[in-house]
């Protein structure tokens, strides 16, 4: 995927060409050192960056990956964790995931199925033999080359002998499905045999497309991990028996390595014909039982014939498996010795009383549906590259009981809001001959125009044409269409107008929405960045001076009626968030330890800073502590949602934390509060959504996740309101839409 415009250029002397992911922790890009050798560079997210304990787990993840040499892991190139921001280079993997492997082809079978598993072994004999337990063995952590796989991320490995898990009191780093019995009660005697359980667990993912302790929380799987027997429906023997002595709950009945590449090499068949190659493996002694050769071997991938595992045939997505490390702080010896009843209350088994909902609109059902099924009119079938070459996933708004919804190579489109139903898909503004790809960014509808931003690249040129189309909202025929440049600032639609740009970047102008008509123009102030905010019922110009050195930010209150303005100065680490109480407030972000701005993930909120419209004046208050993440004001609270599914409420008046909950949503979208509910909603990017309530915090439900696959690295759009029931967008393209309280009912299909 493209590197985003807050993403670093290069790092220590690497050009960076795209990136490759993103967690909780830090983002992985593809870069280039000077020699034109590719390499994967990690780097840490600067907020950990000034955390002594993390910097010292970074610099083991370094450590621990010198170490070890072998065919199957990814060697350390470079890498520098005193820098302000830590990094380190390895050899770049061409090839997906595991997780992605299985969300886009299904299970593995046959040789492909037999080289991952005597890969796994060869590269965990090697990591064993270097004195280290890497801990985290997961799907997002093996990468499919094709000459085998190769283990990744050591970021939570440890020497062997080494029992100080660098961890605060009552927190476990992990990922549940895959972790083992001893990773969860006690961290201190995690050894070889901990990456034997996680071996077979995410080979029993790989057969059967879920792992053999799913749960529909990190909660309840940590638990059947500890107390319950694995559930390996669908595994045909001798592999079953094979992986139920790895999934041991006493490491000390799991089998070594050594027995291992033997007794894999007996239990799953040689590739045929037309299988993928084999990995030829070295075993260094004996294996403990004898390998024939002529002995009848069941396909592993073969279902057991009962009705529990015919009834799997879809592969299901797993949070832990898409790549979120989920940061296991559980009260974990309570919950695992006291058992799930705990979990069904408190996570909301059962929605609350139907009382508090809003009704769904008239004749409206839950509904699933795709950007990429046919049109009744318009432009029947999406362009060629939908699905393959997107990168940022639908977003999608609500008007008048439809969703409309466009994105990069994604067509605008109306889907019905009662049934998903794709009504028109409408035409793009074509330039010529030229071939190409278009990104379109949604701006708004409004007049019952659909206003869309769209940015052509054709094959033949560097430099793409921007332009601002309108579509007749129950048609989907174009109004109008103008070219514009974003150059010196952004495209908005505020109020009635519909502000854009023009072509020389020294003025904008406000035109109809409807029917493009002019209605003023204003001039920009030079060699400024601007861009737009909305704030209470005023529309605000942000504009940062086009200088090396650090400026105040220029602010121009902007009339909507004539075009005319006002000027207000604000620090520059300032973001204007909206309003409270008739001030502007803006969110104030740290610098590092270079006197650089963090913007995006990267900013560490410390600040709130109310300035009055009309003088001028401001007063800061300083927050009970620093927050990152995607961050939203409503109802005079500010919403913070972390990459690892955290959400926080702070008060937007005294800066005081009001409540700080932890949900399983991986990369969530920016919190959504619906004040006739009292309820903040957020979603995440396999299409998970979650409800909290807004005053205590308490999670209200959580349900499973919607999306096909899970396009890493990109957050969800933001959950839409549609009368009482919800829209949802996930990257892959998926869009549903459910009822609040009864988010558990099957959709039907759009």
């Amino acid at each position: 995927m493209p590197l985003r415009k807050d993403d670093p250029k290069s790092v220590g002397g690497y050009k960076l060409l795209d990136r490759l992911g993103a967690g909780g922790m830090g983002a992985v890009y593809r870069g280039r050192s000077r020699s034109g050798r590719e390499v994967a560079v990690k780097v840490v997210h600067a907020q950990y960056a000034e955390d002594p304990v993390f910097r010292t787990r970074f610099r083991q993840e370094i450590e621990a990956v010198r170490k070890v040499s072998g065919a199957f892991t990814a060697p350390v190139v470079d890498a520098d964790p005193e820098a302000v921001r830590p990094w380190m280079a390895t050899q770049y993997v061409p090839g997906p995931s595991l997780a992605q492997r299985i969300r886009d082809r299904g299970a593995l079978r046959g040789g492909e199925l037999r080289q991952l598993a005597l890969g796994l072994v060869e590269a965990l004999r090697d990591i064993h033999r270097a004195g280290v337990v890497h801990r985290d063995l997961k799907p997002a952590n093996v990468l499919m080359a094709e000459d085998g796989p190769r283990v990744i991320d050591f970021g939570i490995s440890r020497a062997a002998e080494n029992h100080n898990t660098l961890t605060e009191t009552g927190q476990m780093i992990g990922t549940p499905p895959f972790m083992s019995p001893e990773q969860l009660t006690d961290a201190r005697t995690v050894g070889p045999a901990s990456d034997v359980f996680s071996l077979a667990a995410l080979l029993v993912y790989a057969v059967t497309g879920r792992g053999p302790f799913d749960a529909d929380s990190p909660y309840l799987t940590a638990y059947r991990v500890v107390h319950n027997e694995p559930v390996l429906d669908g595994i045909g023997q001798p592999l079953r028996e094979l992986l139920e002595r790895c999934l041991a709950k006493d490491a000390a009945d799991r089998p070594g390595l050594e027995e291992l590449a033997g007794e894999f090499a007996t239990a799953l068949p040689e590739p045929t014909d037309g299988d993928a190659a084999t990995v030829t493996l070295r075993v260094d002694r004996p294996p403990a039982t004898p390998v024939t050769r002529s002995a009848t071997v069941a396909d592993p991938a073969a279902p057991t014939d009962t009705p529990r595992s015919r009834r799997r045939g879809r592969v299901r997505p797993l949070l832990a498996a898409t790549g979120t490390v989920g940061a296991v702080a559980l009260g974990l010896t309570a919950y695992l010795t006291l058992g799930p009843i705990w979990v069904e209350t408190s996570r909301g088994a059962a929605p609350p009383a139907p009382s508090r909902w809003v009704e769904p609109p008239s004749g409206w059902k839950p509904w699933q549906t795709t950007v990429y099924e046919t049109a009744a009119h318009g432009v029947r079938k999406p362009l060629d590259t939908d699905g393959g070459g997107m990168r940022g996933g639908p977003d999608c708004q609500v008007y008048e009981g439809a969703a409309y919804c466009t994105g990069d190579g994604i067509l605008p489109l109306r889907l019905d809001g009662r049934t998903g139903e794709t009504v028109w898909r409408a035409e793009p503004v074509r330039s010529g001959n030229d071939t190409g790809s278009y990104e379109f960014t949604l701006l708004g509808v409004r007049d019952d125009a659909v206003l869309v931003q769209q940015l052509f690249h054709p094959d033949s040129a560097d430099e793409g044409t921007t332009r601002v189309v309108a579509y007749d909202t129950g048609t989907g025929e174009r109004l109008w269409q103008r070219t514009t440049s974003d150059a010196w600032a952004d495209v908005i639609l505020s109020g009635d107008v519909v502000v854009l740009p023009d072509r020389d970047g020294g003025s904008v102008t406000a035109r109809s929405p409807r029917t493009g008509a002019e209605r003023w123009t204003a001039k920009l102030p030079p060699q400024y960045f601007c861009g737009f905010t909305e704030a209470g019922e005023e529309l605000y110009l942000q504009c940062s001076p086009d200088a090396e050195e650090p400026a105040d930010m220029l602010v121009l209150a902007l009339d909507r009626a004539d075009g005319s303005t006002r000027r207000l100065t604000v620090p520059n680490e300032a973001g204007l968030l909206g309003t409270l109480d008739g001030r502007l407030l803006f969110l104030e972000a740290n610098e590092d330890e270079s006197g650089n701005l963090l913007i995006g993930e990267d900013a560490v909120y410390a600040r709130i800073r109310l300035v009055d419209p009309d003088t001028g004046a401001s007063s800061t208050t300083r927050l009970a502590e620093e927050y990152a993440g995607e961050v939203t004001l409503a109802g005079g609270t500010l919403w913070f949602a972390t990459s690892s599914g955290q959400v926080t409420a702070v008060s937007a008046r005294t800066g005081e934390q009001l409540w700080q909950t932890p949900t399983s949503l991986e990369q969530p979208s920016e919190a959504t509060f619906d004040s006739r509910t009292r309820a903040v909603y957020l979603a995440s990017e396999s299409g998970r959504v979650g409800a909290l309530d807004a005053r205590k915090g308490t999670l209200l439900w959580e349900t499973l996740p919607r999306a096909e696959r899970n396009d890493s690295g990109w957050a969800a759009p933001n959950v839409r309101l549609l009368g009482g029931a919800l829209v949802v967008a996930t990257p892959d393209g998926t869009v549903f839409s459910l009822d609040p309280a009864h988010p558990d009912r099957k959709p039907v299909s759009g």
